[in-house]
C-alpha cells in the first residue's frame, strides 16, 4: 500500500495510504495558552476510514487526539488546564507551558514508511526555556487492516536545575497517574473494552503494569468496531509502565511512566521514550489482540537504532 505525505508548511503533516488520510500531525497548533500548546495527532483513521481520535472534547478541551503531554514538570504544567495541588485539588495557575516546534529535520516517504523528525523547545508560560526535545514519528502499514505509528522522543533538561517529572498521583490524588503519550478516543468508544496481556475489563485495570494495553470500541453511524493498541518499548524507563486507562466517562490509553513515583532528570541529562501505536479496523479478540501488539513490537524493533535527529 503506497504511503504519501502532504506538508502544510509551519502547520501540519498528513500521512495517507493511497487516497485515505491516516493521520494529521499538527506541529504548529493555534492552541490557547490555557490548554498548554503542543503538537498533536488528529484526526487518526483506520484503514477502513473510521476516526479513532477526539479533539477538544468539552469535558477536557486540552485532550487532542494523541499528544505527548506532561502535567507536572517541576512547577510547570505541559498538560493543559488546571494543576493538581496537594491539599487543594485542581487549581488554575499561571503555569501552562508550551512545546514549540523549532525546526523540521527530516520528512521522507518511501514504499515502506513515512518518517518525520523535528526539534522542539519547551517553555514556561513566562517564556523560560525548560526542555529541548528531538522527536521522530514513523508510520508503516502492517497488513490490509492495520497500520502502526512509532513515536520516539528524547528530552534534554535545559532548565539549569534538576527537573522532577510527576503526576497528580505523585501530588496526592489516588489512581490519577496520567502523563506521557496520551490517546483520547472518540465519544462513541465510551463504555468500550480494555484489553491487556493478563485479561480484559474496564476501569478496574487502571494502574496495572503491562507491556501493552488495547482498547476496543464501536463507531457511531457505521456501527463498525476498531482496536487501538499502545506498546511500550522494553528500553523505556520503568518498563513495563503503569497504565492510566479508562472506559467510563471517556475512552483513553496512557502508558504513564510517572504514575506514582516522580522521576528526577538532572540538568543537561536526556530522557528517551519510544512507543508503537497500532490502529486496526475491526475488533480483534483474544490472540488477535496479542498479534496486534506483536505488530507494534516488530515496528519498534525495526526502528531500534533510530534516534531523533540532532540539529
Amino acid at each position: 500500500m503506497t504511503l504519501r505525505v502532504e506538508h502544510v508548511l509551519g502547520r501540519s503533516v498528513t500521512v495517507s495510504a493511497g487516497d485515505l488520510a491516516l493521520l494529521t500531525y499538527v506541529y504548529g497548533p493555534d492552541t490557547l495558552q490555557l490548554e498548554s500548546p503542543k503538537p498533536y495527532l488528529h484526526p487518526i483513521r483506520t484503514l477502513a476510514g473510521e476516526v479513532v481520535s477526539a479533539f477538544r472534547p468539552h469535558d477536557h478541551v486540552w485532550h487532542k487526539g494523541i499528544a505527548w503531554s506532561l502535567p507536572h514538570v517541576g512547577e510547570h504544567n505541559f498538560w493543559g488546564g488546571p494543576t493538581y495541588v496537594t491539599g487543594q485539588g485542581y487549581v488554575q495557575l499561571d503555569n501552562n507551558g508550551s512545546a514549540v516546534h523549532q525546526e523540521m529535520t527530516a520528512l521522507a516517504v518511501d514504499e515502506r514508511a513515512a518518517t518525520l523528525r523535528h526539534r522542539l523547545d519547551w517553555t514556561t508560560q513566562q517564556g523560560a526555556h525548560v526542555i529541548e526535545e528531538h522527536r521522530a514519528l514513523t508510520v508503516t502499514v502492517a497488513d490490509e487492516t492495520t497500520w502502526v505509528l512509532v513515536f520516539d522522543t528524547a528530552m534534554t533538561n535545559a532548565s539549569g536545575e534538576t527537573l522532577p517529572f510527576g503526576s497528580p498521583t505523585t501530588k496526592g490524588r489516588d489512581n490519577a497517574g496520567y502523563g506521557g503519550l496520551f490517546w483520547r478516543g472518540p465519544r462513541s468508544f465510551t463504555g468500550g473494552l480494555l484489553v491487556a496481556p493478563g485479561g480484559a475489563g474496564g476501569d478496574e485495570l487502571r494502574g496495572s503494569r503491562a507491556e501493552w494495553f488495547a482498547f476496543r470500541g464501536r463507531h457511531d453511524e457505521s456501527g463498525a468496531r476498531s482496536t487501538v493498541v499502545i506498546v511500550d518499548d522494553r528500553d523505556n524507563p520503568r518498563h513495563p509502565p503503569q497504565w492510566f486507562a479508562r472506559t467510563e466517562e471517556f475512552a483513553c490509553l496512557n502508558p504513564a511512566p510517572f504514575f506514582n513515583e516522580e522521576f528526577d532528570l538532572p540538568e543537561r541529562a536526556t530522557l528517551r521514550f519510544r512507543y508503537a501505536v497500532v490502529v486496526a479496523a475491526a475488533v480483534h479478540d483474544g490472540d488477535h489482540t496479542t498479534a496486534l501488539a506483536v505488530h507494534g513490537r516488530q515496528a519498534l524493533a525495526r526502528q531500534f537504532n533510530t534516534k531523533p535527529a540532532s540539529p
